[in-house]
């Protein structure tokens, strides 16, 4: 009798690219139940349905979510994660931000498990820095001093910014903003674990996605005399005991607020104490020793890039209103929330001193995250029209623009 031969694979009709959809949609979905799920078995209704058993429920449900993020961060389904991510933000702003916070978290920090050993963990982070200058800074230039280097790496130990049993890596290499827009989640992740091999193994392994990070500046057009002030972020990586008590705040809420603030002493003091040693990173001789440093907060990569984007944001609106206003004898300014193409806004509209809001002088948009806290954006933004001039009386805040681009009720600033 002939042998029963085995049945032919079925060969999967559906296209990688929809699949992807799908994956992404099913991670969004995900993402919205355990938002939801959160907010309704914390409550005292969720605990009268007999808590303890959908509490481990939900527990599960998120353990099986963080799996699955980490999982397609380690393959680089960059796309299908960035499709999800924006898949929540049109959904809840629940799930948005714990898939982000998730997806940014899984990407920037791994774990290692090793037996009869601590358990570690090796995360990216970083410091913004604006760079105030004459002319420009030059790539050539950077980090060419090798004493500066060592000693700023060492300086992450010394001034309590990590802990002194933590190993501390300093990219050579100072990003600019089109580098840093560039390392997606996946790209990310693979340079944690590229840092995490060169701090934990004798033997030089090679870093193919820490080198495509260093793209190259992007050309400017500054000439020798001109004041120039360019976005720099300093990337490094810290191996730590998972259990080191060094990063551990404590439970009670003054304790934490107590905790903070003594690292945010520690921080501001480590601006003082290491600015000569990022100049001198950042170019050479006297050219070093003029620049000037506005330090933003050191935070995971992907936490100091949002400030870094956000605080540049605002320094392009400054600078744009304020050529707006050279000459003019007086103006207003609105500012109330927008929508542009789909995303949310906050503009900023400078109009003519008097009566009506017809054509303006000038109009700049700020990005603004979903989930924020709207008051706190527009207190900065109304800083920042402070700052070039522009007084407290002569600024309105409305509720919005309308799809003509008019401010809707506008109200004196409080």
């Amino acid at each position: 009798m002939p042998k029963n031969k085995r049945p032919a694979p079925r060969k999967n009709s559906t296209p990688p690219e929809d699949k992807d959809e799908t994956l992404s949609a099913a991670l969004c979905a995900l993402a919205l139940e355990l938002a939801e799920r959160e907010e309704d078995d914390t409550g005292p209704a969720g605990k009268q349905r007999g808590g303890d058993a959908l509490a481990a429920e939900l527990r599960q449900k998120q353990n099986d979510f963080v799996r699955q993020v980490r999982k397609y961060v380690q393959q680089q389904k960059d796309e299908l994660l960035y499709s999800a991510v924006e898949l929540a933000r049109f959904e809840d702003v629940g799930a948005y931000r714990l898939l982000s916070d998730t997806v940014e978290e899984a990407a920037g920090t791994i774990h290692i498990r090793r037996e009869g050993a601590p358990d570690l963990e090796v995360n990216a982070f970083a410091i913004p820095v604006f760079v105030h200058s004459a002319g420009g800074l030059a790539q050539a230039d950077e980090f060419q001093d090798e004493e500066a280097f060592d000693a700023l790496r060492a300086s992450f130990n010394a001034a309590g910014l990590e802990s002194p049993d933590a190993k501390v890596v300093l990219v050579r290499h100072a990003y600019d903003l089109g580098e840093i827009n560039r390392v997606t989640f996946g790209q990310l992740n693979a340079m944690v674990r590229e840092a995490a091999a060169s701090m934990t193994e004798k033997k030089l392994s090679a870093a193919p996605a820490l080198e495509r990070s260093m793209g190259g500046w992007s050309a400017t057009a500054f000439g020798p005399g001109d004041s120039a002030v360019e976005l720099r972020m300093l990337l490094g990586f810290a191996l730590k005991r998972v259990d080191d008590a060094f990063y551990q705040a404590p439970e009670d809420e003054q304790g934490q607020d107590d905790y903070y603030a003594a690292r945010m002493e520690r921080y501001r003091q480590w601006t003082v104490d290491a600015a000569p040693l990022v100049r001198r990173c950042l170019a050479r001789g006297e050219r070093a020793a003029a620049l000037r440093l506005n330090f933003l907060y050191q935070d995971l990569f992907f936490s100091a890039r949002e400030q870094a984007l956000a605080e540049h944001a605002t320094l392009e609106m400054m600078a744009q209103l304020g050529q707006a206003l050279a000459g003019q004898d007086g103006a207003r300014a609105v500012i109330a929330p927008a929508d542009a193409r789909g995303d949310m806004m906050l503009r900023v509209n400078l109009y003519p001193a008097g009566d009506g809001y017809g054509q303006p002088l000038a109009s700049c948009d700020k990005p603004i995250d979903l989930g924020c806290d709207l008051q706190l954006e527009v207190d900065d933004v109304a800083d920042a029209l402070a700052t070039i001039g522009l007084p407290a009386d002569a600024i309105s805040v409305a509720s919005l623009y309308d799809a003509q681009g008019r401010p809707v009720d506008p109200q004196p600033l409080a």
